[in-house]
């Protein structure tokens, strides 16, 4: 699973009939302090996120197949839960 937050969305009128009913936004990889972990990449959302929101991502082709109930759909990256609060574990030294 990746972190990350979204930065925007993409408007489609023409696209896949098997994409109907899923937003595809733009999301930017992030670790738990918030900052920017690599180059962002495009995620269909099931979940109603919005920009702004902090998220998880699944990236991997037969899990969002699977989420999808769509064995083929060509299909790797979804957005699969908004994330409300990151707290860090700090070892005792």
């Amino acid at each position: 699973m990746i972190l990350g937050k979204v930065i925007g969305n993409i408007v489609s009128t023409i696209k896949l009939p098997v994409f109907q009913g899923y937003k595809i936004l733009v999301v930017q990889p992030i670790n738990p302090k918030e900052e920017i972990q690599g180059k962002s990449f495009l995620a269909l959302d099931t979940v109603q996120a919005g920009i702004g929101d902090r998220v998880l991502v699944v990236d991997e082709g037969n899990s969002s197949r699977l989420i999808m109930n769509n064995p083929t759909a060509p299909v790797r990256t979804m957005i699969v839960g908004i994330v409300d609060d990151i707290q860090e574990f700090k070892e005792k030294e």
